[in-house]
C-alpha cells in the first residue's frame, strides 16, 4: 500500500469535470492510493504522511487517459519494434491506457477459441504487470464470424471488459456486428468501432451507416485513423447517437475540429474523449494526448481547463472508470505540470490555449510517485519536489 501522500503548495487544481474544471485549494491528500481530501492545507490534516510533495505553485490534474492504444505484451510494441513505449507515454502525463485491440500481436489468432484465449491472457498480463505503474486496460478481442453469445459471457466471466475495434476482424456488416455488440453489452463489455478509411492492409472502410447500425458505446477515432469520413457523415454521427466521440492524434486534425465544433453546437462536449491510436504506422506518440489538448484548445477556441477534461474526466465517465476525476474517494492518479520554459502566455492555461505543450514535472499513480521531470515534454518553468519519502528514479 502507498500509505499517506500529501501534495502541498499547489498553484492550480484541475478537476477533470467540465461543469467545474477548476477547484479551490492548494493541497491534495491521498491514503492507500485514494484521494481523501482536496482543499487548503490550513484546513486539512497533513500529519503522518509517508510521502510529501511540495508542488512549488504548479498545476495538478487527474492523470491523463489515452482512450485508444494497441498494446501487445509488456512494454514492447512489434509495430515499431520499440521498447518502453508505455514508460515514455507516462512521461507525457498519461497514467491510464485503454486497449482498442491487441491487433499487432504477431500471429494473432482469429479462430474463436484462440481469440478468446488471447483476450483473457492479455487482460491478465497487464493486470499482473504494470509497466512503470501504468494502468493498462487490455484484453480487447476483435470480433470474428462464428462467435456466439456464450463466448461473450465466457470472456466477461474471465474479466474481459472491452471489445477491440469492430471492423478490424472478419465481421464487416452492421447486422452481425450489432448482434455481437449487444451480446457484449449484455455481459458488461464495452465496445468501440473503427471509423473511416482503412488503417492498415486488411482493414476496410467503416462509414456512418455501419457505425450507427452497429451501435457501439464509443465511435473510435471519429476523425479517422488515418483517413476521416466526409464532413456530412461526421456531423451525422454526432447528431444521430449518444456514443462517445473519440478524437485521436493519429487522425485528421481538420476532422477533429469539425467534431469538436459540432459537439459544441449540440451542447454535448461531454461526449468528447481523446486517444492516440498508437503504436501505429506513424509511430509511438508519448505526447499525443497533450498535443490533442493543446490543438483543440488553441484552434478550437476551448478554455484549456475544459480541454484537459477531454483527456481525463470525460473519458472516465464515458468508460465508467474510477480514475480521471479529482474527487474524494477516487484513485490518486495525478499529473503535475507547469508552463514550459520561455513559452508564450502568462499562465499555464493561457500558454496551452496558445497551442503550447506544458512541461510535466511528476506523475503519481495510486498515490505513489512514478516519475519526475519528463524526458519528453519541454522543460517546465518550475518542478515539484519530493520533500519526504522516496523520489522517483
Amino acid at each position: 500500500m502507498s500509505g499517506k501522500l500529501v501534495i502541498r503548495n499547489i498553484g492550480l487544481i484541475l478537476s477533470g469535470k467540465m461543469e467545474e474544471p477548476i477547484l479551490d485549494g492548494d493541497c491534495v491528500i491521498a491514503e492507500d492510493g485514494r484521494i481523501t481530501a482536496i482543499g487548503y492545507e490550513k484546513d486539512l490534516d497533513c500529519e503522518g504522511a509517508e510521502t510529501e510533495v511540495d508542488a512549488h505553485g504548479i498545476t495538478i490534474a487527474p492523470g491523463l487517459i489515452d482512450s485508444h492504444v494497441h498494446p501487445v505484451v509488456g512494454d514492447y510494441t512489434p509495430r515499431q519494434q520499440q521498447l518502453h513505449w508505455i514508460d515514455s507515454t507516462l512521461h507525457g502525463g498519461v497514467t491510464t491506457l485503454i486497449s482498442a485491440g491487441e491487433v499487432h500481436m504477431p500471429g494473432r489468432p482469429k479462430d474463436v477459441v484462440g481469440l478468446k484465449a488471447m483476450a483473457i491472457a492479455a487482460q491478465r498480463w497487464y493486470e499482473n504487470f504494470r509497466p512503470s505503474g501504468m494502468k493498462v486496460m487490455a484484453g480487447a478481442p476483435v470480433i470474428e464470424h462464428g462467435m456466439v453469445e456464450q463466448d461473450f459471457k465466457d470472456m466477461a466471466d474471465a474479466g474481459v471488459k472491452l471489445l477491440g475495434e469492430v471492423g478490424l476482424g472478419t465481421v464487416k456488416d452492421g447486422k452481425t456486428a450489432r448482434q455481437m455488440v449487444d451480446w457484449a453489452r449484455k455481459y458488461g463489455i464495452q465496445s468501440t468501432i473503427h471509423t473511416g478509411g482503412p488503417s492498415i492492409p486488411g482493414s476496410g472502410l467503416i462509414d456512418a451507416d455501419m457505425v450507427l447500425e452497429t451501435g457501439t458505446d464509443v465511435i473510435g477515432h471519429i476523425n479517422g485513423g488515418h483517413s476521416a469520413l466526409p464532413d456530412d457523415q461526421i456531423m451525422c454521427l454526432c447528431e444521430s447517437c449518444t456514443a462517445g466521440l473519440e478524437i485521436v492524434h493519429n487522425g485528421n486534425e481538420r476532422a477533429a475540429l469539425l467534431t469538436l465544433n459540432t459537439a459544441r453546437e449540440l451542447k454535448q462536449m461531454d461526449r468528447l474523449i481523446l486517444g492516440t491510436d498508437g503504436p501505429a504506422g506513424s509511430g509511438v506518440q508519448p505526447l499525443g494526448i497533450l498535443r490533442m489538448v493543446a490543438m483543440l484548445s488553441s484552434l478550437g477556441d476551448v478554455p484549456a481547463e475544459v480541454a484537459f477534461c477531454f483527456a481525463n474526466g470525460n473519458t472516465a465517465r464515458q468508460r465508467d472508470l474510477e480514475q480521471g476525476i479529482m474527487e474524494v474517494g477516487r484513485p490518486a492518479d495525478f499529473v503535475l505540470m507547469d508552463q514550459a520554459q520561455h513559452a508564450p502566455g502568462k499562465t499555464i492555461l493561457e500558454s496551452v490555449q496558445l497551442g503550447n505543450l506544458p512541461g510535466v514535472g511528476m506523475t503519481v499513480i495510486d498515490g505513489v510517485v512514478r516519475s519526475g521531470r519528463s524526458r519528453n515534454t519541454p522543460p517546465a518553468q518550475t518542478l515539484p519536489e519530493v520533500t519526504k519519502g522516496a523520489a522517483p528514479a
